[in-house]
């Protein structure tokens, strides 16, 4: 990248073997199963064997609230679009979780960054 491109802030998105692109699949939804997380931590279980069997990036955890009615779950890698075609179908069979909606985020948090939001 030449010196001006990097003034100028160009190639922001640029992936490099050295520095990855942090990308992100976030997922919002309602839980069924109130404060037993039983049939979410098996929902976990599996979203991070499919993330590390297709190697597309990592599951990061989650936030569920206290009372179990929703909660948000985070996984980052360096391809989004891979990642959510990873997780999505496990996403819509999952008979645990309900109003799923999925923020597809294309670069690091930041203002600015493309994002698309798809519901399930």
């Amino acid at each position: 990248m030449s010196f001006l491109s990097r003034l100028l802030g160009g190639n922001q998105l640029k992936q490099t073997d050295s520095n990855p692109v942090e990308q992100a699949v976030i997922v919002n939804f309602s839980y069924l199963g109130g404060t037993d997380l039983s049939q979410f931590f098996q929902l976990e279980e599996e979203l991070e064997s499919a993330i590390n069997t297709n190697n597309v990036g990592e599951y990061d955890g989650n936030e569920v609230a206290t009372d179990g009615s929703h909660g948000t779950l985070f996984i980052y890698g360096t391809d989004a679009d891979k990642l959510f075609d990873v997780v999505s179908p496990i996403l819509k069979k999952a008979k645990s979780i309900k109003d799923i909606t999925v923020t597809v985020r294309y670069g690091p948090p930041a203002d600015g960054v493309k994002e698309k939001v798809v519901k399930l």
